[in-house]
């Protein structure tokens, strides 16, 4: 079995769980699911989708910044989403972070989120 490296981030919120923020396998990087919480108090960010939408994707950027990369390293992404009525806002704002060639992505509607935020999202990377 390889070995495990794990990826901790001090600028992105510390795991609400038993889970790793990142880990890599071989030349990919795994980043957990990451939600819109302030990695300074810990508190969800006030606002609707976009701003929730914007804060998990810098605290993904975070974790990618510990490992030695960028949103530009990101090969697929997973966004779970409360409300599909929120797409529109969230696709808006997830466009701000990323450029030409975009990653591949999967967007789902669930029930319910940690902490009930309305966004939650996971990144994988490539060295």
């Amino acid at each position: 079995m390889p070995e495990k490296k794990i990826v901790a981030a001090e600028a992105a919120p510390k795991a609400i769980g038993p889970y790793s923020q990142a880990v890599w396998a071989g030349d990919l990087l795994f980043v957990s699911g990451q939600v819109p919480l302030d990695p300074a108090t810990g508190a969800v960010v006030p606002g609707a989708a976009a701003p929730q939408t914007r804060q998990a994707l810098k605290n993904a950027e975070a974790i990618l910044k510990a490992a030695g990369l960028s949103l530009a390293n990101v090969v697929k992404t997973t966004l779970f989403i409360k409300n599909m009525d929120d797409f529109a806002a969230i696709n808006e704002a997830y466009a701000e972070s990323f450029t030409t060639p975009y990653p591949a992505r999967s967007t789902v509607e669930v029930a319910r989120l940690p902490k009930d935020v309305l966004v939650e999202i996971e990144v994988v990377a490539k060295k």
